[in-house]
């Protein structure tokens, strides 16, 4: 494959020269980009050397540590514990003779630049033509992502060889020079890991034969020379593992992302399941190199290379976690016709391939087919399915633009306009935004947790202490009702049951329903209203970081009563279901009433009917009243959540300016029909 040609024309609104400060503004991003990338590298140097000797590295100790599998006589896979092939244990032999901490240390450096090296040969194959920013940005882009990817982190934590096939098979794509060192840099990689003989075929048909007779020619002579020195290790690794399956764990755990762990994860064994393994893998082979033959002819080489990569992992008896780089390639690729649309492919991915699949998908049992596999669907759909676009189609550089709002000057001289908060009248494509939605309350979840250091009982002392304040501060203003209304309450059965109903049901499902009626019906102000909402999370955040409180019904000496749970012993309290994962001490500001408020507002602002705004506004008020009522929070904390709600419509008006309609009436623009904003 040849290399890359960058020069072509600058990408359309990258504008054909970066003059002035436009040129000056690229170089500060580059470097801090570059910034950025050097922050994620010293972490990860950080975090992996940091770490006490035996929890770091461990396969490289298992491999070339003093008890070591390449020290003994025997078999490298009488263990289990080696996955390399004969040929890797063969290259890893002369490590053995190294120092320890040494070798643990230059392993650690020394992978760090492999993946940057890595970064750069991938930026600079991005598809032709390439613009001034694109060229200039894409390398710390690229290294950055990279740094953060799972595969990458669990390389380093584990010290394992699995971005060195994925370097060379990159060199031998992109930076060899002639056709033989080409296919001997990928024979090489397919060596050590023997899925990489996808790419002989690749290679084979289009038109690099040379290279792919090398290719093959190669993968047999390191093969051989392995079989030769380690003959009763290689027909191990060959016939009794079949190619290193059962080897580094069972092949039906979850880190297992082959389409033959998703198989025996479903309950499929024996010859039925070898069955539709081989007949499931030869097509999805077959259907990947058509698809990357058709991108490299298009010129799209990272591409071919990528979607090749991602075939490797389904048909491969074993994908670790550590050997699913290839599918953080794909990102290259276009999709979508519309310039929205653009970011949903490369979001996916990136999230994906950087964030943990509990993270992405909720615990729902019906999910868990799912949630097991979502790097091998990921791959899956970008080896057979995902619809890359062409170079030569119109989307390719001119996308369907996004439809915006009238242009308005900022509220305030010092705030400026963001951009990316544009007032949009498009529907957002709807995988993007569950994406975010669903990401944005994991880590919503993890921040909320962490704000009492990890735990419950570890912020229970201070969150107790600042209850005590709070009762103080309601005495002294005369709002200190909770108490009359949490004992009048359980004195009225009907009335305890319908609030604690309340109070438990309607919480997410409320918000969610505003949300969703106003992507399907408001496209325009749905992006206002989940501004402001987001806002208003964030900050309620820092709320729970910097001021952790106890509920009323988690305060020992008060008296309260759990309506929803029941008595507490408060040596051990009941926090419900979510005991170990939820901080049952961020109750100020109150989100409960706050998520409830902002309902209340939009409902109130947007609904045609007086009916419909009335019933908006009732919805606040009996959050209001449950929360209190069930001694779940504190007045103060549903003024606290009253405040984070404007602030977040403050900041949303500040920051993107007014409403779509709003802004079009003021300019004296009709405002865009209905049914011309859906997408």
């Amino acid at each position: 494959m040849a290399n890359a040609d960058h020069g072509g024309r600058p990408a359309e609104g990258f504008g054909a020269t970066a003059t002035g400060g436009a040129h000056t503004r690229l170089r500060a991003a580059r470097l801090g980009l570059w910034l950025i990338a050097a922050v994620l590298a010293a972490r990860q140097l950080a975090v992996v050397l940091a770490t006490p000797r035996g929890e770091r590295l461990t396969d490289l100790e298992t491999w070339v540590g003093p008890g070591g599998v390449l020290h003994v006589n025997g078999s490298l896979y009488a263990s289990t514990r080696f996955t390399g092939t004969p040929f890797g244990g063969l290259v890893l032999k002369p490590l053995t003779r190294s120092a320890e901490q040494a070798l643990g240390w230059g392993w650690t450096f020394g992978t760090l630049l492999l993946v940057v090296a890595l970064g750069l040969i991938a930026a600079r194959a991005l598809p032709p033509p390439v613009g001034r920013r694109t060229a200039l940005l894409a390398a710390p882009v690229a290294v950055s992502l990279l740094m953060l990817s799972l595969p990458v982190r669990n390389t380093l934590w584990l010290g394992q060889t699995s971005i060195i096939p994925v370097l060379l098979v990159l060199l031998g794509c992109f930076a060899a020079r002639g056709q033989r060192t080409s296919g001997l840099l990928i024979g090489v990689a397919a060596a050590l890991q023997p899925t990489l003989l996808l790419f002989t075929p690749l290679l084979w048909c289009t038109g690099r034969r040379r290279a792919a007779l090398a290719t093959g020619v190669t993968f047999a002579a390191c093969t051989g020379l392995a079989w030769a020195a380690m003959p009763h290790d290689s027909h191990r690794y060959w016939v009794h593992h079949m190619a290193g399956v059962g080897l580094g764990g069972p092949a039906d755990g979850v880190t297992n992302q082959s389409l033959h762990g998703a198989l025996l994860r479903l309950g499929l064994t024996g010859p039925l399941e070898v069955a539709i393994l081989l007949t499931l893998g030869a097509a999805v082979a077959v259907l990947a190199l058509r698809r990357a033959v058709r991108c490299f002819r298009d010129g799209q080489l990272l591409l071919a290379v990528a979607i090749t990569g991602c075939a490797a992992i389904v048909v491969s008896p074993t994908a670790w976690q550590h050997q699913l780089l290839w599918v953080l390639l794909t990102v290259a690729g276009r999709v979508g016709g519309r310039a929205c649309d653009r970011y949903v492919w490369p979001v996916t991915v990136v999230v994906v391939m950087t964030l943990p699949a509990t993270m992405i998908l909720p615990n729902m049992t019906f999910l868990n087919p799912v949630r097991d596999n979502v790097v091998l669907l990921t791959a899956l759909a970008a080896a057979t399915a995902v619809p890359f676009l062409s170079r030569t189609a119109p989307a390719w550089r001119s996308p369907l633009p996004t439809a915006h709002a009238p242009a308005v000057p900022g509220r305030f001289r010092h705030v400026p306009l963001l951009p990316f908060l544009r007032r949009a009248l498009t529907r957002p494509h709807l995988l993007l935004e569950l994406l975010l939605l669903r990401v944005t309350y994991a880590a919503y979840s993890q921040v909320r947790l962490a704000a009492t250091g990890g735990s419950n009982a570890a912020g229970r002392a201070e969150a107790e202490e600042h209850g005590m304040q709070i009762h103080d501060l309601e005495r002294t203003l005369r709002l200190d009702v909770e108490h009359w209304v949490n004992h009048t309450v359980v004195g009225i059965g009907w009335l305890r049951e319908f609030l604690d109903q309340y109070y438990t049901s309607f919480h997410f499902a409320v918000p969610l329903a505003v949300l969703a009626v106003l992507y399907w019906r408001r496209p325009g102000d749905y992006r206002w209203a989940r501004s402001a909402l987001g806002f208003a999370t964030l900050l309620a955040l820092v709320g729970f970081w910097l001021y952790p409180l106890a509920p009323p019904r988690l305060m020992p000496t008060l008296g309260f009563i759990d309506t929803v749970h029941g008595v507490q012993d408060f040596s051990r309290p009941d926090y419900g279901t979510l005991t170990a994962l939820t901080n049952q001490y961020a109750a100020m500001p109150s989100l409960h009433f706050g998520w409830a408020l902002w309902c209340g507002v939009v409902i109130a602002v947007l609904a045609s009917r007086w009916w419909m705004k009335a019933l908006g506004l009732l919805h606040p008020l009996l959050t209001g009243v449950s929360i209190v009522a069930t001694g779940n929070h504190w007045v103060l904390d549903a003024a606290g959540g009253a405040v984070v709600v404007a602030a977040g419509f403050g900041l949303t008006c500040a920051l993107s300016g007014p409403r779509a309609a709003t802004a079009a009436a003021a300019e004296g623009e009709p405002v865009p029909d209905r049914k011309a904003v859906r997408g």
